[in-house]
Parts: C-alpha cells; sequence; structure tokens
C-alpha cells in the first residue's frame, strides 16, 4: 500500500504598497510590489503625487523668470537644473557667453556633482544602518556649501546662472577656499571607501544584488551612474561637450558590475574626477567679462532649442520653443530620474522586501525631478 503524501505547501501572493510616506523611497514615490513570501515576483512604481504642472507654468514666465525656478527640479543638484535651462535659452538666442564664464560654469557643475553625490552616498548609508557615514559625507558638503553661499548668498536653490554668463565674479580668497578644499577632499573619499567598499556587510548587501544587465539598462533609457554602472561608457560631456568640457582631461566613470556596488563604485570614482576636472579649470581660469551682450528684454528668435547635460543623476535635456516674443511657447524637461525608475521592475524581481530599500537607493532619484 502507497504511503500517503503530504501536499505542496501553498504559497499565498501578497500584493503591498510601499510608500509615498515611506522615507527610504526618498520623495514622494509609490512601489506597488507583488509578493510571493519574502520574495518580489512584480514592482510597479507609481509617480504623480508631488506633481506641479511645472512645465506649463514655465510657459507663462519669462525665460529669465524660469532660471531660478529651474533650481526646484531636482533641488539635490539644483545648479546643474538651472545650467541646462540657460544653455537652451543660449542656443535659442545665438549667444555664446566669455570663456571665464564657461570655466566658471564647469567649476560650480562639478562641485554640484560631487554635493549631490555625497548626499546619495550618506543617505545610501543611513538606509543600509551606517548612520556615520552621513555625519561624514554631510561633513564635506558643508564644504561646498559654504563655496556656494559665498558666490551666491545661497546654499540648496542658488540661482547662479544667468543668460549670457555668470552674475558675479569670484569673491576675494574664493580660489584659495576651492583649493583648500581639493586638497583635502580625496582623503576623505578613501575614508569613505574604507568604510563602505571594505565592510563586509555592505559587500553582502549589494555586490550582486539589484542586476540590471546593459540591454536593459538601455532598453527603458537609464542614463548617468545606472547607466555607466552597466556598463556604458557614456556621459554627455563627453559626446557633446559644453561649455569648457572639451578643453578638460577626465575619464568617463564606468563599472562592468551591473549590479548595486557597481553603481555605488561609479559615483565614487565621479566625485574623483570631478575633482580632478575642478582643479584644471582653476589653473586655466581666463581673466574677462563674465556676461555676454544680452538684451535688456529678451526675445529670442523664432525656432526651436534642445540642450542636454550631464547633470549628477544622468541626461537631463531642457526643450524651448520661441515665437519670438519674452515667453516660450513650449518647455519640456527630459528627465533622467523619471527614465531611471522604470528600470525598477527589472531591479527588484526576485530579490526580497529587505533588498528593496538598498536596490532602490542606488537609482539616486529625486522626486522634484520625475513629477515636475
Amino acid at each position: 500500500m502507497a504511503l500517503a503524501t503530504s501536499p505542496e505547501p501553498q504559497v499565498e501572493e501578497t500584493i503591498i504598497s510601499m510608500g509615498p510616506q515611506h522615507p527610504s523611497t526618498h520623495g514622494v514615490l509609490r512601489l506597488v510590489l507583488t509578493l510571493e513570501g519574502e520574495v518580489i515576483t512584480k514592482a510597479d512604481p507609481d509617480v504623480g503625487y508631488l506633481h506641479r504642472g511645472f512645465e506649463k507654468f514655465c510657459e507663462n514666465r519669462t525665460y529669465a523668470q524660469i532660471t531660478p525656478y529651474c533650481d526646484r527640479l531636482d533641488y539635490v543638484a539644483a545648479f546643474a537644473m538651472s545650467l541646462t535651462h540657460v544653455l537652451a535659452c543660449e542656443r535659442l538666442a545665438g549667444i555664446e557667453p566669455p570663456p571665464r564664464a564657461s570655466y566658471l560654469r564647469v567649476i560650480f557643475a562639478e562641485l554640484q556633482r560631487i554635493a549631490s553625490h555625497l548626499v546619495w552616498l550618506g543617505c545610501q548609508g543611513l538606509d543600509l544602518g551606517a548612520w556615520s557615514l552621513f555625519l561624514y559625507t554631510f561633513r564635506e558638503r558643508e564644504l561646498i556649501m559654504d563655496l556656494f553661499e559665498s558666490y551666491c548668498g545661497a546654499r540648496l536653490t542658488y540661482h547662479a546662472v544667468r543668460i549670457g554668463g555668470m552674475p558675479f565674479d569670484l569673491p576675494e580668497g574664493w580660489i584659495e577656499r576651492a583649493r583648500a578644499f581639493l586638497k583635502i577632499m580625496p582623503e576623505r573619499l578613501k575614508e569613505y571607501d574604507a568604510l563602505f567598499t571594505g565592510n563586509r556587510i555592505f559587500v553582502a548587501r549589494m555586490k550582486g544584488v539589484g542586476m540590471l544587465s546593459r540591454e536593459q539598462a538601455i532598453s527603458v533609457g537609464c542614463s548617468g551612474p545606472v547607466l555607466r554602472g552597466s556598463g556604458v561608457a557614456f556621459d554627455r560631456r563627453k559626446s557633446e561637450p559644453y561649455c569648457a568640457y572639451d578643453q578638460l582631461d577626465f575619464e568617463v566613470a564606468v563599472e562592468e558590475g551591473c549590479d548595486s556596488l557597481a553603481r555605488y563604485l561609479v559615483r565614487l570614482e565621479e566625485m574623483r574626477q570631478s575633482l580632478r576636472i575642478i582643479e584644471q579649470a582653476l589653473d586655466r581660469l581666463p581673466e574677462g567679462p563674465l556676461m555676454a551682450k544680452v538684451p535688456r528684454v529678451f526675445k529670442p528668435p523664432a525656432g526651436e532649442a534642445f540642450v542636454r547635460t550631464e547633470a549628477p543623476r544622468g541626461d537631463f535635456g531642457v526643450y524651448l520653443v520661441s515665437d519670438g516674443s519674452t515667453k516660450p511657447v513650449r518647455v519640456r524637461f527630459h528627465s533622467p530620474c523619471f527614465r531611471n525608475v522604470a528600470a525598477l521592475p527589472y531591479l527588484l524581481k526576485g530579490w526580497k522586501m529587505a533588498d528593496v530599500v538598498a536596490i532602490l537607493g542606488t537609482l539616486d532619484i529625486v522626486l522634484g525631478e520625475i513629477d515636475r
């Protein structure tokens, strides 16, 4: 007589909502997760909770009035947002900023990149329980904020760039303070490296976790450190140089790991390359005017312009359509975070709930840019 066999245990499918109030979603993002036990079988990002109608709002402002509002898109990398808008305005009107202004733009853009990556690194550490790294990274970020504040009086949203150039020259002693920062920062990066890369717990949470292949990253339109962490060496500063990037020597940070650890290593290397760029720009900073000749009432000729730059989170673009008046007819923003968040279904599938926070953090999203 055959022995009776017990039935296979049935795993129930559960759908849970993570966010939009969850602190580790780094903004008002909602993730609809389908689970079998603890394993994620499907992940759907749900955005739109912060939507402000920003593009339509800009169509009712003059070109110059739009600039400070761009700082509120990705507020962690405000200078990169307003710089891209200004470059689009200049292309629309055929304005060439002076060389000194272009070099200053590079310096501030790279300082902003380091500051943005420091926020990401500190928050990633916080998400994984490494409280001390959060304090360390913000210690260095304060030095960068001091440099921005001494230049334009602001520490988060700066309005530090203008159509045609830069509003102010560097204050007395600014270059010396910037060089002092460049001197201490490499050692601080080694400190982060030892705290994180040399930490077995951190490596176990990141290595081989949240895989995103080269083909998947390209198919959903990823850019920035997310794309370069999947082995694609694409950087707007190299492919379509703007400002003075074509006159400076630096390498594109890229990793072949395609996992969460690779995205971390890319950002760490990007900070090293940014220090290299800033040092060169300070050494070669030309003398001369800061502003091109721009009419007091800015009315670009009828036409359209699309400019893309390498923001800290990826390929950020501004599209403007002019009818010859003081206000644009159409304004559209190409958001890298919006496309990077589309990779979450690939990144999260097959991993456990405990991995969601670690994987999501490596995208470094800012919802103000996604929802606009």
